[in-house]
């Protein structure tokens, strides 16, 4: 017999945010035709930073530098902020299980939006909080009822995404200043900005570290192509970010890591045209959903929701349709968002397949639809 878990533990269900591609394929015992569904990266990273992960690969026998560094002060540099107010972790949902260690235990409250990104609230769950949430409105989280709900329940920790992960939607840099103005005294925001290099001009708010009231998130695995690597980053108050270094693990930012990551900030040329290839294959699937008589949301990342014309019911279908077909694609897990199936941007011949195999999907759906419609 083992030692017994703690009671937290051992009342928490068995799940994962997310359910992998890898792992979809081994339980069907078949591998995709076209992988768009997990807001990965198709067009790759800098090829620079291939050539450094290259370089670096020799001395992987070495452990990386417990501090990061050299790429702390590349970031530093890159984003105008000093070194002390920067820390690096193991992509934004490494760094949201650390943060949420440094200010959640049993019975603290923390307010999100009902439907929002889950990997942030698998890590409260973890340690005990108490989660609070509040609707999306026109598909989009609601600064102003994130705000009425925190001063409500007493919430530590707020969590918004901008841009938004399922919906893509996203809320320009005055309204997020705004938020941040008018924050509880009692309460931290969480702002995930995993997609901001994707989003317009004028969407990100400037950085003030002085604020310890903030926690910002960028991420290396999206606009950089590096989502197999695990590397993210916090910018906040020097006090916050200190208080990283008690609880994370000061060898998991691995090395190749370390250094692909340097040689990414330092080719704005690349990101620049991956920025583009992803606005221009934003307008692919806007077309192909058009096409088939849905409606795309308008999106601020590298992926879309498309409105499937019904409930979550019927965009199951859709999805379960498409993944019969081998194209691996996701969708929002509460109403009213789950009307939506989320397609991320994809290579021509990605979206060709998608394209090809949609209205199959749709149709196989609108039949049972109209069957069981027919049957009340």
């Amino acid at each position: 017999m083992h030692p017994p878990f703690t009671p937290l533990i051992e009342n928490l269900p068995a799940a994962v945010p997310f359910v992998g591609p890898d792992t979809m394929e081994r339980q069907t015992g078949r591998r995709f035709r076209v992988r768009i569904g997990a807001n990965e990266n198709v067009f790759g990273p800098s090829p620079i930073a291939i050539a450094a992960m290259r370089e670096a690969a020799v001395d992987v026998w070495k452990y990386g530098d417990a501090e990061t560094h050299d790429l702390t002060q590349a970031l530093a540099t890159y984003q105008g902020v000093p070194s002390e107010n920067i820390a690096v972790g193991e992509g934004i949902d490494g760094l949201f299980g650390l943060a949420v260690r440094l200010f959640v235990e049993p019975g603290v409250t923390v307010a999100t939006s009902l439907g929002a990104y889950p990997t942030f609230n698998y890590h409260v769950r973890g340690f005990g909080g108490r989660l609070v949430t509040t609707p999306y409105v026109n598909d989009r989280e609601d600064p102003q009822a994130l705000l009425d709900l925190a001063r409500r329940e007493n919430a530590r920790l707020i969590y918004f995404a901008n841009p938004d992960n399922p919906m893509g939607s996203w809320w320009n840099a005055h309204d997020v200043a705004r938020m941040i103005a008018e924050l509880p005294p009692h309460a931290l925001l969480m702002l995930d900005e995993a997609y901001g290099e994707f989003a317009p001009d004028g969407t990100l708010p400037p950085f003030d570290v002085e604020n310890p009231q903030v926690l910002r998130f960028r991420t290396f695995s999206k606009a950089y192509g590096m989502a197999g690597l695990r590397v993210g980053y916090a910018i906040g108050h020097r006090e916050v970010i200190k208080a990283f270094d008690k609880v994370r693990n000061h060898f998991g930012v691995t090395r190749l890591g370390q250094r692909a990551a340097i040689a990414a900030l330092g080719d704005q040329e690349h990101l620049r045209h991956v920025i583009s290839q992803v606005a221009a294959a934003r307008q692919d699937i806007e077309r192909i959903a058009s096409a088939n008589g849905l409606t795309a949301l308008s999106s601020a990342s590298n992926f879309l929701s498309i409105d499937c014309g019904g409930d979550g019911d019927h965009a199951k279908r859709v999805l379960n349709g498409l993944l019969a077909r081998g194209v691996f694609v996701r969708m929002p897990g509460v109403a009213p968002l789950n009307r939506c199936i989320r397609v991320t941007v994809g290579t021509a011949a990605d979206l060709e397949i998608f394209a090809q195999e949609l209205p199959t999907a749709l149709k196989a759906a609108n039949s049972f639809s109209s069957l069981v419609s027919g049957g009340h």
